[in-house]
């Protein structure tokens, strides 16, 4: 891609530095913090989508059990408001990752991923959640010959699990997504579906208030602590006991240590535009209004609103070493001036239109691109994260998992390999952040070289490891 720079200074003038989903709720009171004792069944340390799923779905496996949801800033606060609102079946951050490592589980895995899609669909509606969910499918688009074959061989795999994909070649793309740079593309009429992720999260802690469930916020955990045969959870102005605890903090640093060796915070950054005249989306066309992807391995994603925004996100994902997480990584001029530049190389008749909203943040990678899950105080506490930022729908299958493993049942689930062999753990610092910058330039070359992977990315793979967005 050659990036254009023309416009995109200008287009980032006064774009808002802030999380466009969040930033169009109605505002609303933070909800009450812990205060004194609080004694519960269970205890779930994080209110993003992880965790929201896990106290709904407590609740509905026994209506009578107490739940308190605690979360440190506000609920949806992290990566559950600011993605990209795209919610894929897959639970192992695309087919061809999942089959490469679980050859033997994949077939399952896809059968699982797409029920559980199925059923997040059915629980927004059944719960009457507004969240603007939308059945799009997908296009993956390539700007070359050699990704365009890639995209070939990966609907032959789609189509034998027998999920419908079909190959597009130049002018078939093109009457889906008009732009000068896209050669072919892969089209999954079914299996992802959009969502205004704000919305959704919302959404989710209303319900689960509504099913029985406490939430509070603004009051992170400092530790937690045995007490007994239960568990003490400790934040700054009181202590929460209950006999089994889920720590769903993903990419942000929660009070289990232990999880740091397997996710790591990847910042992501995104753009919003304004609404786009009838006029400018005559130009792209973009009539089925997918959602989309580039093929290659640094890649953008991509979608329109309800009111004809286009949401451009990807491409440069950074790391701040020692798993730095802080509100400053969320603006970069750097970054969010590449995904301008790329976006109107992307859409040159857009050329005039302005960004509104520019944000980023963490998302919790591992080194095989999806969930991990994980236990501590004889099995009382289970903690589960990692996913890759695949995870608007896969989190609601990790917090069923999760609630499996808390109460010691054999299940379809917990039987996975992928349930129970953790990743390759991250080297320590420094060579963690060295080796994810080197794994960066090594991927930059691959795009550079037609998708050949060179040494550094060949020995990744033999081990099993990997470093995604």
């Amino acid at each position: 891609m050659t990036p254009s720079g023309g416009w995109a200074t200008e287009a980032l003038a006064g774009a808002r530095p802030a999380t466009y989903w969040s930033d169009v709720l109605p505002a609303s009171e933070p909800r009450p913090g812990v205060t004194g004792e609080v004694d519960v069944d269970l205890a779930i340390v994080g209110g993003g989508f992880t965790g929201l799923w896990a106290a709904l779905q407590a609740l509905a496996r026994d209506p009578d059990r107490r739940v308190a949801v605690v979360e440190a800033e506000v609920v949806g606060f992290g990566a559950s408001s600011r993605n990209g609102g795209f919610a894929d079946s897959s639970l192992t951050h695309g087919l061809a990752n999942g089959a490469s490592r679980w050859p033997d589980e994949i077939g399952e895995l896809v059968r699982l991923g797409r029920e559980n899609l199925a059923g997040l669909v059915d629980d927004v509606s059944r719960l009457g959640i507004d969240a603007d969910l939308t059945p799009s499918g997908e296009l993956t688009l390539a700007d070359a010959a050699w990704q365009a074959n890639e995209l070939a061989a990966d609907v032959e795999r789609h189509r034998a699990h027998g999920i419908d994909a079909r190959l597009l070649d130049a002018d078939a793309t093109r009457k889906h997504l008009r732009s000068p740079r896209f050669v072919a593309a892969m089209w999954r009429p079914d299996d992802v579906v959009l969502v205004d992720p704000a919305r959704l999260v919302t959404g989710l802690a209303r319900a689960a208030e509504a099913a029985g469930a406490t939430v509070a916020e603004r009051s992170p955990v400092r530790a937690i602590e045995p007490d007994g045969a239960r568990l003490r959870v400790r934040t700054d102005r009181g202590w929460i006991r209950a006999d089994r605890v889920l720590v769903a903090t993903n990419a942000y640093r929660g009070p289990i240590r232990r999880t740091r060796r397997w996710i790591v915070p990847v910042y992501d950054h995104a753009l919003m535009t304004e609404p786009l005249t009838s006029a400018q989306l005559a130009e792209i066309g973009w009539e089925r209004r997918q959602g989309a992807s580039d093929a290659a391995n640094r890649f953008h994603y991509f979608r329109l609103t309800a009111d004809d925004r286009i949401l451009w996100g990807g491409f440069e994902p950074t790391y701040h070493p020692g798993n730095g997480v802080d509100r400053a990584h969320d603006q970069s001029d750097e970054v969010h001036a590449l995904l301008a530049r790329n976006f109107f190389a992307t859409f040159p008749p857009l050329e005039g239109v302005r960004f509104t909203h520019r944000w980023g943040g963490p998302i919790g990678t591992t080194s095989r691109f999806s969930a991990t899950w994980g236990s501590a105080h004889d099995g009382r506490l289970v903690w589960v994260g990692g996913y890759t930022g695949l995870g608007v729908a896969a989190t609601r299958f990790a917090a069923a998992t999760a609630l499996d493993l808390l109460a010691g049942a054999e299940t379809e689930r917990t039987a996975l390999e992928m349930v129970r062999r953790p990743p390759v753990p991250f080297p320590p610092e420094p060579l963690r952040a060295l080796g994810i910058a080197v794994t960066k330039r090594a991927v930059r070359r691959a795009d550079e070289r037609d998708g050949r992977a060179g040494w550094w990315l060949r020995t990744l793979d033999r081990f099993g490891m990997g470093f995604d967005f």
